[in-house]
């Protein structure tokens, strides 16, 4: 066993499913902001990278503990890259992901180029000020209508063109699994599993010699 600890720190109830899914073959305990003392966290600005190592480094300083935060987004060609950091407040406050999922459909003009992709960057802070982050791609094309009842966010307006998934399928149809293998924010978390696993994962255990797994 281990006494590694990591805090999500989101309060986006699929996302931190999604993320303890992702986690799940590591040996270390994921807590939900649900489960810790509350955190304030700073303002989010234009840039993946400097949002998600603001959130982390913000949740490692307040509970003492390893934090990982991910900022991600989509971003449509047809719409000059937008909505981009701006995702999950695309439309403004209060819009539900159905809401903003519709909203974006309908900015969309018929016309307008529907290519589109996921973009995720993903960030571990520790209390003592170390950082890692990695950054993951999914690519696809906006739907013409929402389809499919799994994933949350966009996930039913974006038909990945990623290889193996190209038969026009949303993410929401496409179900969990599938969206494991190929989804930005899985590929993000990928790459920092060699951090968590060193920083986190080691850490603990050095610190608890005798409960090395």
């Amino acid at each position: 066993m281990t006494d590694a600890v990591l805090v999500v720190a989101t309060a986006n109830p699929g996302k931190l499913a999604e993320l303890r899914e992702l986690l799940g073959g590591l040996p270390l305990r994921v807590l939900g902001l649900g489960e810790v003392q509350p955190v304030a966290f700073p303002e989010e600005g234009d840039d993946y990278a400097a949002n998600a190592a603001a959130k982390a480094r913000a949740a490692a300083e307040a509970l003492g503990r390893p934090a990982l935060a991910d900022d991600s987004g989509l971003e449509v060609a047809g719409l000059g890259g937008a909505p981009g950091p701006h995702s999950a407040r695309f439309g403004g406050p209060g819009l539900s992901d159905r809401e903003r999922a519709a909203l974006l459909l309908e900015r969309l003009a018929p016309a307008a180029d529907r290519r589109a992709r996921f973009v995720c960057v993903a960030a571990l802070a520790l209390p003592g000020g170390a950082l890692r982050s990695a950054r993951g791609v999914c690519s696809g094309r906006i739907a013409a209508a929402p389809r499919g009842a799994a994933g949350f966010g966009y996930d039913p307006v974006f038909e990945p063109d990623e290889p193996g998934f190209r038969d026009g399928r949303t993410l929401a149809e496409l179900g969990a699994a599938a969206k494991r293998r190929i989804s930005h924010r899985a590929r993000a978390v990928e790459a920092l599993l060699p951090a968590i696993r060193e920083l986190v994962i080691g850490d603990a255990a050095q610190a608890n010699p005798a409960k090395r797994s």
